[in-house]
């Protein structure tokens, strides 16, 4: 071996650099290892939002919730799932709930401050445990504490110094006066920063950020630029591995073992085939990094895998003027209701992402449905975001000319312009008018959850069925009311 470590970690997601920081607090020498220019990993680029049950900020606050609760929850959700999940069983779904709070106690300890989120229901929060709030992510950053490492941190897809969880309030800027007070909440901090030196970040890169100070403060080394070429393994254990230094082969002994924490596939077209047809590497907002190395290598070595075609999806607006565009809060807002290339509504648009992608993918195994169109109207429009664009704006031309974006007078005319039949769109509208007007999706819920309910117009309760106003056809379900002039993207 070229060079020694105790332990050395493959990755620099936030379970590496949690990892790290247990094998520093244990007195070990740690060695990190980021294939690409950059720290972080995907977690940076994330919303840093982290499921912890029975947590010491509900408990402060007199929230009810244990460990039981939290286990039924979680075996109702996992159970329920149709498919082989060999990477899961009750046993470790316990030791996930005992040690996820171990890990934030562990944490607060090294400095590192969390905060709960007011509220962020469980995504099945119908099932037996469902809850609220159970979330926990990391308070805003000055990335300037970094000093001269503020530069290898991975910047994160939401640019605003805001807590994660007002970001749900903001594209409801144009409706909504707590929306406003955050945005000048925010401008006022981004102001104020400047005149002190500042530059905060959120979310997933507030987490990262801060995890990256404290590993540098306990002493973990850190490499970028260094992809691991190979898994070194003798006498049957893993001994460490080989990286390219130089141009050469550099070998790194790991005494105590090594963790790879290196991400998925997501960038690896080759793989996704195999594993998740029907899905593009364009869409990702994965890292670039994430090209299933360590996968290959580890089949290589023998190792068992599981849940190959799974991932964590999110549905993406892949608008010509900005790439993949996160689409979930968006869908699940009044005034629009997504169909597959039939014309036909096939599940409810504001559920969970992770059930979202799975059912595209699912239907798509019978009907054309990647991608799927949106169906929108004018109100839409005018008051929620489209792709990356703001309420109310003027849509750039190349939305129309690359087709992305289509618009018609009459529902018919609208089915012509996306090549459905244009019977089909317009029951398929109809049936959802009549339940937005009744204030009960009979097909898929939309709007029945605590969960589907946070994510649509959290402006406005739910009015009566009893309420005779043409105000109240469109406000009885805060997430699906009925539809008016059209629209369609995809």
């Amino acid at each position: 071996m070229d060079e020694q470590f105790d332990f050395v970690v493959v990755g620099s997601g936030g379970g590496s650099m949690s990892a790290a920081l247990v094998m520093r607090e244990a007195g070990k020498s740690v060695l990190v290892l980021e294939k690409t220019d950059l720290l972080g990993g995907s977690t940076a680029k994330s919303g840093g939002v982290m499921w912890i049950p029975n947590n010491r900020f509900n408990a402060a606050e007199g929230i009810e919730d244990s460990l039981e609760k939290a286990e039924e929850y979680l075996n109702a959700v996992v159970e329920a799932y149709p498919g082989d999940a060999p990477g899961t069983s009750r046993e470790k779904r316990r030791t996930y709930i005992v040690e996820a709070n171990a890990m934030i106690d562990f944490l607060m300890r090294k400095g590192i401050p969390f905060e709960k989120a007011p509220k962020w229901p469980d995504y099945y929060d119908d099932r037996p445990g469902g809850m609220l709030t159970r979330t926990v992510h990391a308070k805003l950053f000055n990335v300037n504490e970094l000093g001269e490492w503020k530069h290898k941190l991975r910047p994160n897809s939401f640019p605003y110094p805001l807590p994660i969880f007002d970001g749900v309030m903001l594209p409801l800027i144009k409706r909504s006066w707590t929306a406003r007070r955050l945005a000048v909440t925010m401008t006022l901090r981004n102001w104020l920063g400047k005149l002190t030196g500042k530059k905060w970040v959120t979310a997933g890169a507030a987490l990262q950020g801060r995890m990256l100070q404290a590993a540098l403060n306990a002493g973990v080394e850190f490499r970028t630029g260094a992809e691991v070429k190979e898994i070194v393994v003798a006498n049957d254990a893993v001994t460490g591995v080989v990286i390219e230094k130089g141009g050469k082969q550099w070998q790194i002994s790991a005494r105590l073992g090594v963790l790879l924490n290196a991400g998925g596939f997501s960038h690896n077209q080759e793989m996704r085939d195999q594993y998740i047809p029907h899905t593009r590497k364009e869409w990702t907002h994965a890292a670039e990094g994430d090209t299933g190395d360590m996968h290959r290598e580890l089949m290589r070595i023998g190792a068992a895998m599981g849940q190959m075609e799974e991932m964590v999806g999110n549905q993406m607006f892949m608008s010509p003027t900005g790439g993949p565009v996160g689409a979930q809060m968006q869908l699940a807002k009044p005034h629009a209701f997504m169909v597959d290339q039939t014309g036909t509504r096939y599940m409810n648009e504001g559920g969970s992402y992770m059930l979202f992608c799975q059912s595209m993918l699912e239907r798509h195994k019978t009907v054309p449905a990647v991608p799927s169109w949106v169906i929108m109207d004018s109100q839409f429009k005018r008051y929620h975001m489209m792709a990356d664009s703001m309420p109310g704006s003027n849509k750039p031309a190349e939305w129309f000319s690359s087709g992305f974006l289509k618009t018609a007078p009459t529902i018919e005319e609208l089915a012509g312009e996306i090549d459905v039949d244009p019977a089909t769109l317009k029951a398929t509208t109809e049936r959802f008018n009549t339940f937005a007007r009744n204030g009960k999706d009979e097909d898929f819920g939309r709007g029945d959850r605590e969960y589907d309910k946070w994510l649509g117009d959290i402006r406005r309760p739910p009015t009566p069925r009893s309420a005779r106003s043409r105000k109240a056809r469109s406000t009885r379900c805060r997430s699906c009311p009925a539809m008016s002039a059209l629209s369609a993207a995809r």
